[in-house]
């Protein structure tokens, strides 16, 4: 049993073993080898997938709050109190959702197109909202389905570098444990920059954090400082 930042390769092998139908199987392996999010996973239909290419294309579609001042509409903070345009008291800010919706295009290997044309011949798609998606299941069944394999397999609960809390192994998990299988593979700068791209992060700062979390970089570059020892 493992008690650590992320899980390797050969552990999620193992969790895909351990899954007890091919949606699940699949489910895992789209995770850690697209690293994507699970609402990302979650919403990739058929349509979405040329066998021909090797791509696959996903949508993260994200929401923000953006409140403002309901006299004269100026955007506010949080705990704004006064309109800085305006100067009016704010008794209560009007919130205003507003969706971001980016697409990106992403590389599939081989082996897990073959598993997508499995999962297809056997009837897995279900049919919502005149598409036939991959996976008819909520974030929270996603969520239980990787904590049941993970538990199966015998992995254990990972633990924050940073925080030292301990989180069991979950889909972000997998997300994460591309990103640092990536990152140890390639740490260049363009190799950086194409998970950046990858993982769909807007700000490569949050990309960086992976290298953090890969480890050895301190360790090897103290070690460099007394080779002569």
């Amino acid at each position: 049993m493992t008690t650590k930042a992320y899980i390797e390769p050969e552990e999620v092998q193992q969790l895909e073993e351990a899954a007890e139908y091919l949606r699940d199987r699949l489910l895992i392996r789209l995770l850690f080898r697209l690293g994507c999010r699970i609402s990302e996973a979650l919403g990739i239909a058929v349509s979405d997938i040329n066998f021909d290419r090797g791509e696959v294309t996903i949508e993260h579609l994200k929401l923000r709050i953006n409140l403002s001042c309901p006299d004269c509409g100026t955007r506010l903070g949080r705990t704004t109190k006064f309109c800085p345009a305006c100067g009016e008291k704010v008794e209560k800010a009007v919130a205003q959702e507003r969706e971001r919706r980016r697409l990106r295009t992403l590389p599939v290997d081989a082996n897990t197109l073959n598993m997508i044309k499995e999962y297809i011949d056997q009837g897995g798609p279900i049919s919502r909202n005149g598409k036939q998606v991959l996976f008819e299941i909520s974030r929270y069944r996603a969520r239980q389905i990787i904590i049941d394999c993970a538990r199966r397999a015998d992995l254990g609960d990972l633990v924050n570098p940073e925080t030292g809390r301990r989180h069991h192994v979950s889909p972000h998990r997998l997300r994460d444990a591309f990103a640092v299988h990536a990152v140890k593979l390639d740490d260049s700068t363009d190799g950086i920059r194409m998970l950046q791209e990858q993982l769909g992060h807007a700000n490569i700062g949050t990309t960086m954090r992976y290298r953090k979390i890969a480890g050895g970089e301190l360790k090897k570059w103290y070690d460099k400082l007394w080779t002569e020892d």
